[in-house]
């Protein structure tokens, strides 16, 4: 086999069939851990393999890295809680950003405003943005 005949890389989408076990019971628990630091040693002991063999399930099951996808569901959590007029500070700390300032980097990115031009916007016309970036692009959320 040539160099030329390997592929670009590119993140493959998530599977139409089941998830295998291991990344299921892992999404599950990162669901319910969210509001807290998660490391990638912890989320390969949930899902039951070494560190290295769990990065690479996940990245071709998910089509993005493991620290990509918690961001991206981080970011998602902020949104929600944003638009129910919660201050960004506390968002900060319920969704597992080290602080506000955190979050506003990653909110920014993944979502193209801060949280406080956010909830501004939310507050007057926003109901479309719901999923925004995260689900077409979660690689940029971090």
């Amino acid at each position: 086999m040539r160099m030329s005949d390997l592929p670009l890389f590119s993140p493959s989408p998530p599977p139409a069939e089941p998830l295998p076990a291991t990344i299921a019971r892992t999404l599950t628990y990162i669901a319910g851990h969210l509001g807290q630091p998660l490391l990638l040693a912890e989320l390969a002991a949930v899902a039951g393999l070494s560190v290295w063999r769990f990065a690479t399930v996940f990245r071709q099951t998910m089509g993005i890295s493991p620290h990509q996808y918690v961001c991206a569901r981080r970011v998602d959590q902020a949104e929600l809680l944003l638009r129910q007029g919660m201050a960004a500070a506390k968002v900060a700390s319920e969704t597992g950003f080290y602080d506000q300032s955190h979050l506003a980097r990653h909110f920014k990115s993944a979502r193209g405003l801060t949280p406080g031009q956010f909830q501004g916007l939310s507050a007057r016309r926003l109901p479309a943005m719901a999923g925004g970036a995260a689900d077409g692009d979660a690689r940029h959320a971090c």
